[in-house]
């Protein structure tokens, strides 16, 4: 099966590092044209290298620094994306964080600096996508759909996480956003999904990876037997995006070797 995703464009926010990296690269090496968003000065050297790396293997892409919780910043990316390449094809909703604390220390700051990146983040982009899908509508030359949304949320949309009440909710959010707009424009072949990453192997969560003994009781959570790969989640993503996805909407997709199925349990719990 062969995917193309040739003269599509694409948004991926938080795309300077981690699983937003491995989405940008997928799906640049499927054809997209990809805008490489990141949120600040301090992560401009690494968008700038990824773009690069796209570059020197046949991609095409742009990036822009836009922080997804600022209403004006985010209409400002759609904005320049849509003047430089005509239109936007995909959003990839992948810009998060977390503030973690345990629940009774945890400060508003700790709670509104999650809400405000993980969930009115992925609330401002998905608007702005949606409107231009809309004016744009259906281009056959492309796609059959008139436009598509992936959301990156997490395992815990649906597992508890204590000591990272803010993450887990603003994840549980975005399951309901997601659900809710795949409802709402479905009509409009307007495809929305999430994907629920498990373990991914990148430099945010380096404390549960980064020693053999870390690494071990990781796997103890995760009936595959390896920790995930930010190319893991992208050709997900990929796949998604494409017309072979086309009868998928308002799904949560796990990517977790397994995990929610709470290997913990296997012995009787």
């Amino acid at each position: 099966m062969q995917i193309s995703l040739k003269n599509q464009i694409a948004i991926v926010t938080g795309a300077s590092s981690g699983i937003g990296t491995g989405i940008a690269k997928s799906l640049a090496a499927a054809g997209a044209k990809v805008v490489i968003n990141h949120s600040s000065e301090r992560s401009k050297d690494e968008a700038e290298d990824i773009l690069k790396e796209i570059q020197n293997v046949g991609g095409e892409g742009m990036i822009f620094q836009c922080d997804v919780s600022k209403e004006d910043e985010v209409k400002a990316m759609f904005e320049k994306t849509i003047s430089e390449y005509g239109t936007v094809d995909i959003l990839v909703n992948n810009a998060g964080l977390q503030k973690d604390a345990e629940f009774t220390e945890m400060t508003v700051e700790d709670w509104d600096t999650v809400m405000n990146v993980n969930l009115r983040g992925q609330f401002l982009c998905a608007r702005e996508a949606i409107k231009e899908f809309l004016r744009r509508g259906i281009d056959l030359s492309k796609s059959v759909a008139c436009g598509k949304i992936i959301h990156i949320s997490s395992v815990h949309e649906v597992i508890p996480w204590a000591g990272h009440v803010n993450y887990a909710a603003s994840k549980g959010g975005v399951k309901l956003l997601m659900q809710s707009l795949a409802q709402e424009y479905g009509a409009k072949k307007i495809r929305i999904n999430s994907i629920c990453p498990g373990a991914i192997q990148t430099p945010i969560n380096e404390e549960a990876w980064g020693t053999e003994e870390a690494m071990d009781d990781l796997l103890k959570l995760i009936p595959y037997d390896r920790i995930g790969q930010p190319e893991d989640v992208g050709n997900l993503a990929v796949f998604l995006a494409s017309d072979f996805a086309d009868y998928i909407t308002g799904a949560s997709i796990f990517v977790d070797g397994g995990m929610t199925v709470l290997e913990s349990f296997s012995k009787g719990g």
